[in-house]
């Protein structure tokens, strides 16, 4: 079997959240955030699940980095939760922040390089109850919000991404539904992704002013959008617009300050009201604001999309939760965009296993938007949901996950193979967790966690990881 070394400097890390695995929602001064709101609301989790508990990650953060340490993990991924440090959007708890300036200890004790998120969905309910990302005067709070994280770990995190996955954060949450608040308005996720992407140009902007040594971005959620029959009109009009709307959305404000003009126009032909609210909000000089150079970009990558303008005569299995509400497409121009089964392997979420895809993202955002700015690539999200069985053993033999990492990895050694700046790599998850709309239904975490006794067991797809982390090599 042949080799593969990763290069030199190449991290490997692993990822979580505040709300999905820290617990302790209402201790220390923490108050509610739109996911505590969310996940009470009939029918909109998976057996009314909520992250009151979770892994208790907040009491347990100590042995949760030794466990990485063990690992071997170089870098870890973590959000600070909005609602802890500044509750309601208010005046700074102390407690809360101190709590992330002892998990930042803890991990430079342990050797391992913090990675810090500022904004991973749980903005504070009292925010949203004033109109969310729907209203610009959140751009101020959370560039406040931002400014107490700084002052309190700038001396010891360098890395700062300003958020996570603002496609689902907006159109996820604003117009499909899905997600908290819960809304199904195609106006409100315009207006929603437009102050998320003002509100990471002005916190990129006040970071780099307070310390030019910083390495500043965001992270993205992409899909690889093919068009069934590439020959076919609709086919390829239907890729276009599901690869607008989920990238360049916000690929083209960042790196070119601009929409893009052909989804601009597709939505009005829907929703001209919505574009209109939408236009009025951009104003002079916002897309400069947004536009702010970055060092860093995350790319998280699950799975592609093969797309028709027509509906298929076999539809796919669907790959959302199961869940009692009733929400939209997440897309506001949807009409004339239909997924195509096309029999690849899928996890037990129902989403595909495309690993050739993570590939093609890597080198098609290095191509079109990256490279010529000198941004470097890092996978800050991969990972895959299997039905885990616990063994006689008390282990879990997931040679399904062990082999997705394994095949993700080579699919980035296939990218920096091609001259990508991609540099490093981050499980999703460390370890099972509250899982949004899903609730505890899927495990994605390479170490299992027992929610009743919060006993964590390192998984083989775990050890298989932690293998390849010393020997650096696939």
């Amino acid at each position: 079997m042949t080799t593969r070394r990763f290069p030199d400097g190449f991290l490997f890390g692993a990822a979580t959240a505040a709300y999905q695995i820290e617990g302790a929602a209402f201790e220390d001064g923490r108050t509610a955030s739109i996911w505590d709101a969310f996940s009470r609301v009939p029918g909109a989790v998976i057996a009314g699940d909520n992250g009151d508990v979770a892994c208790d990650h907040y009491h347990r953060y100590g042995d949760d980095v030794a466990l990485m340490r063990e690992l071997g993990l170089q870098t870890y991924r973590f959000s600070t939760s909005w609602s802890r440090v500044r509750p309601d959007g208010g005046a700074v708890n102390t407690q809360g922040v101190d709590f992330y300036s002892r998990l930042v200890d803890e991990l430079l004790g342990a050797g391992i390089l913090p990675w810090l998120t500022l904004y991973h969905w749980d903005m504070p309910q009292a925010l949203q109850d004033n109109g969310g990302w729907t209203n610009r005067d959140v751009v101020e709070r959370f560039l406040d919000y931002a400014g107490t994280v700084h002052d309190a770990l700038g001396d010891r995190v360098n890395v700062w991404t300003t958020l996570n996955e603002p496609w689902c954060s907006s159109f996820l949450s604003y117009t499909g539904g899905e997600h908290a608040p819960g809304h199904t308005s195609v106006a409100e996720g315009l207006l929603a992704a437009h102050h998320q992407l003002l509100a990471h140009g002005e916190t990129i902007r006040e970071l780099r002013s307070r310390d030019a040594t910083l390495d500043l971005g965001i992270t993205l959620n992409h899909t690889v959008a093919d068009p069934a029959d590439p020959q076919n009109p609709r086919d390829a009009d239907a890729a276009r617009r599901v690869d607008g709307q989920f990238n360049r959305w916000f690929l083209d404000p960042i790196y070119r300050g601009e929409y893009p003009a052909d989804i601009v126009e597709d939505i009005r032909a829907v929703d001209a009201d919505a574009v209109a609210r939408f236009e009025a909000a951009v104003r002079d000089g916002d897309l400069e604001t947004i536009s702010q150079p970055i060092d860093t970009q995350g790319v998280n990558y699950y799975h592609g999309d093969l797309l028709a303008g027509e509906a298929p005569a076999q539809p796919p299995v669907s790959g959302g939760p199961s869940t009692e509400r009733t929400g939209r497409s997440p897309y506001p121009s949807d009409h004339g965009i239909h997924a195509v089964e096309r029999g690849l392997p899928r996890t037990a979420q129902n989403w595909e296993i495309q690993p050739e895809g993570l590939t093609r993202l890597l080198r098609r955002l290095s191509d079109e938007y990256t490279a010529e700015r000198g941004v470097t690539l890092y996978v800050t999200e991969n990972g895959a949901a299997f039905d885990d069985v616990v063994d006689e053993d008390g282990q879990v033999h997931d040679a399904d996950r062990a082999e997705f990492v394994r095949q993700h990895l080579a699919a980035v050694l296939d990218a920096a193979d091609a001259g990508v700046d991609v540099r490093g790599f981050f499980y999703w998850s460390l370890m099972d967790n509250f899982e949004w709309a899903w609730g505890y239904d899927k495990r994605f975490g390479i170490v299992r966690v027992d929610y009743d006794t919060q006993q964590r067991t390192v998984k083989d797809s775990g050890r298989e990881y932690a293998r390849i982390i010393a020997a650096r090599a696939l």
